[in-house]
């Protein structure tokens, strides 16, 4: 945190400044935000358009706008970098929330890294900590980003991910989220999930579901949704069919090693070998 008595200082200070933006309602936005952009002598957006409406809300007049996207990121460095280390005060916003996270800003970060050149991040409004924290899941959370498009991405990837008892964290498009439910039910059906739409706006909306049960969500959605997956959730009827061979088991354990264990008594049970595996742990942690 920043002292008051230091803002004047840090605030006149050359450098490139990532600014968070509201990610919907145009009141998010914080002093220390509306300070920088004033100050700026050029500000880099993902969309001048959308920038501009920020500035005009809060009379932020005469400012140079530039628009910095993925497709001109590279070829735009020099000019940037230039003007940083002539004394100037360079801003970077995104259409929403904070640059450089699922939003053009790394390529440059890592470049005024390079050069030794002042780097100070604005903080303010995130819509995956919005959506976590009214998630009702754990706080222990990854943040993936843009949900995986090539199917090589989203096998890897995903198979990953299912692994971790964590809460998850993906940005994807409504269209994108009905043509997945494939690869939700495949990677994390013993999860709940959490479906945020329109955070901090007027027609926010939340939705919750079980991931077993996603067949049967038949809201239309529009536009992009933070989608937050819960930590594995314990399947009752899973443990309900082995304590039916609990006292077996518990014999087995005499002579036999989990492994094999867990071998034999999925002969018997449509059940996945991790979890035979889990119960059989407890089971011989319980004495």
């Amino acid at each position: 945190m920043i002292p008051l008595d230091q803002k004047k200082f840090i605030n006149f200070k050359s450098g490139l400044y990532v600014v968070s933006t509201p990610i919907g309602n145009l009141m998010d936005i914080t002093l220390n935000a509306l300070e920088i952009l004033k100050l700026s002598d050029l500000i880099l957006c993902e969309d001048t358009r959308v920038s501009k409406k920020i500035l005009d809300k809060y009379n932020i007049k005469n400012k140079e706008l530039f628009a910095y996207h993925k497709f001109n990121e590279k070829k735009s460095l020099n000019k940037i970098t230039s003007l940083i280390e002539s004394g100037k005060i360079v801003s970077i916003v995104s259409d929403a929330g904070t640059p450089c996270i699922s939003d053009p800003g790394l390529i440059l970060v890592n470049e005024c890294i390079n050069k030794k050149l002042n780097i100070f991040s604005i903080p303010g409004p995130s819509s995956v900590i919005s959506a976590v924290s009214i998630s009702g899941f754990s706080d222990k959370f990854i943040f993936y980003g843009f949900f995986p498009e090539k199917l090589k991405e989203i096998k890897s990837d995903l198979g990953a991910l299912s692994k971790l008892n964590l809460t998850i964290v993906f940005f994807i498009s409504a269209k994108k989220f009905k043509k997945n439910f494939i690869y939700f039910e495949k990677y994390f059906s013993d999860r709940n999930m959490f479906i945020c739409k329109e955070l901090t706006k007027m027609y926010e909306e939340h939705f919750r579901l079980s991931v077993s049960k996603i067949k049967n969500f038949n809201i239309e959605l529009r536009g992009e949704i933070t989608l937050v997956l819960s930590e594995k959730i314990e399947n009752e009827s899973k443990n309900k069919l082995l304590n039916q061979d609990k006292n077996k088991i518990r014999k087995l354990m005499k002579k036999l090693s989990i492994k094999d264990i867990v071998n034999e008594i999925k002969k018997n049970k449509d059940i996945p070998k991790k979890d035979i595996y889990n119960y059989c742990l407890q089971l011989k942690n319980e004495k």
